[in-house]
Formats: structure tokens, C-alpha cells, sequence
């Protein structure tokens, strides 16, 4: 391979990611150009859920919030890795089915430790 065919690849990848970028730019400015534009006060608040805003827009939120939302990730990754475990079980034997119930015996034991330290609840 030339030293020149190697760097036409970057010049390729390169070129596309500038007509990418020339185009976004070019959207956006028709988009502003045709769009019509009245701003009113009434438009400019905050809207949430159809409730008037009251007071400053700094709220503070509750870890368990995070916790719950890792604690969603982590079981919804394992889900991602049961579904092809189960297509391909009897291809992966006794082997395959060990595995998997070692996988899944760890996150119960995460589980059962953010259950006992009272993670999951709700005070």
C-alpha cells in the first residue's frame, strides 16, 4: 500500500465529515431564514407539564433517583445479554448455562446488597 492511497482514506472520511458539517449549517440557516419569529412573554416562560412556573428554576433532586436510574441500566443490561444466551443455549451446552447463572447469581447479590443497605426504599 502507497503512503498516498493511506492518506486518500482520510482525505475520503475527511471530506464527508465536512460536507456533514456543510450541510447542518446550511439547514439551520434556511430553518432561520423561513421560520417566523414573534417572541412574546408568554412564550418565553417555562412550560411544565401545564403547571404555571413557581420561583427560581434550581431544584435540587435526590440521589435515589440516580441509584434507581443504575439500578434500571444494570437489569436492563441484563437483558440484553439473556436474549441471545437463550438463542443460543443448546449451541453453548452445560458451559453456557453455567456462565449465564453465574451472571445472573452476581446481580442478584447486587440486588439483595441495595436491598439490605435500603436503597430500594422509598421514604
Amino acid at each position: 500500500m502507497d503512503v498516498t492511497e493511506y492518506f486518500q482514506d482520510y482525505v475520503t472520511v475527511g471530506a464527508f465529515a465536512a460536507l456533514g458539517v456543510i450541510l447542518v449549517a446550511v439547514m439551520l440557516t434556511v430553518a432561520r431564514l423561513l421560520r417566523p419569529s414573534n417572541p412574546t412573554p408568554t412564550k418565553l416562560l417555562t412550560y411544565e407539564c401545564g403547571v404555571d412556573p413557581v420561583g427560581s428554576g434550581w431544584n435540587q433532586s435526590h440521589v435515589r433517583y440516580y441509584i434507581f436510574g443504575l439500578l434500571f441500566v444494570i437489569f436492563d443490561v441484563e437483558a440484553i445479554f439473556l436474549f441471545p444466551w437463550a438463542l443460543r443455549l443448546e449451541q453453548l451446552g452445560t458451559f453456557g448455562l453455567v456462565e449465564m447463572l453465574i451472571f445472573i447469581w452476581v446481580l442478584v447479590m447486587g440486588l439483595a446488597y441495595a436491598i439490605r443497605k435500603g436503597v430500594l426504599r422509598w421514604e
